[in-house]
């Protein structure tokens, strides 16, 4: 299962926001990585913009570029906003949820328990952190100690984050579920996903 293993706050400083969440050191140095970084003044083309964008949401999630282009190509078979229809499959990924639901302490934790087996969707079992979720699905974590410890801990810890009103969640029985499809403004993109349909489209 690939993902992103390479440093975080130097992806942060080159896209100039806190991808991987807040950091301390990106507010010191707000220009972007390496030498030429504080004085960098270059122009990029309507590609390089639409590049930047997509690279944006691509750390944001935790896909590789493969994962990446399936959400966009399975967004585009979709009647209606390719655009919004990327960000909702982007959100309702297994994976995401959980993090929203303050199970995971961040995405690639939360991908770590789904993969490890922590996680069950109606009733089953799903180790696939992308696992699409469809409203009326019901999150919760397995019934061992380990799983519903670990759990225990990412939502002290995520007190100050707010769970989206499309989703519900019970603390006490460590279950969550999907209300309804999230809107743009729910979601509140890293990045310009419009941006990102025209750079695949080209």
């Amino acid at each position: 299962m690939a993902r992103y293993t390479g440093p975080r706050t130097r992806i942060s400083r080159r896209f100039g926001i806190p991808i991987f969440g807040p950091s301390k050191y990106l507010e010191r140095r707000n220009y972007p990585p390496g030498v030429h970084g504080p004085k960098s003044r270059r122009k990029n083309t309507e590609y390089a913009l639409g590049l930047i964008e997509k690279q944006k949401f691509r750390y944001y999630y935790g896909l590789m570029e493969k994962q990446f282009r399936g959400v966009y190509q399975r967004a585009l078979r979709r009647r209606g906003v390719t655009g919004q229809h990327m960000l909702q499959i982007l959100e309702t990924r297994l994976d995401n949820v959980v993090f929203h639901l303050g199970f995971g302490a961040s995405r690639s934790s939360a991908r770590q328990m789904v993969a490890h087996g922590h996680v069950k969707v109606n009733g089953k079992k799903v180790t696939i952190p992308s696992y699409a979720l469809k409203v009326n699905d019901i999150i919760e974590l397995k019934e061992t100690n380990a799983s519903r410890q670990l759990a225990a801990k990412n939502l002290e810890s995520a007190t100050s984050r707010n769970v989206p009103d499309w989703l519900s969640v019970d603390k006490n029985a460590l279950k969550g579920t999907v209300m309804r499809l999230p809107t743009r403004e729910e979601i509140q993109p890293i990045g310009n996903e419009q941006a990102v349909v025209e750079f695949y489209s080209r």
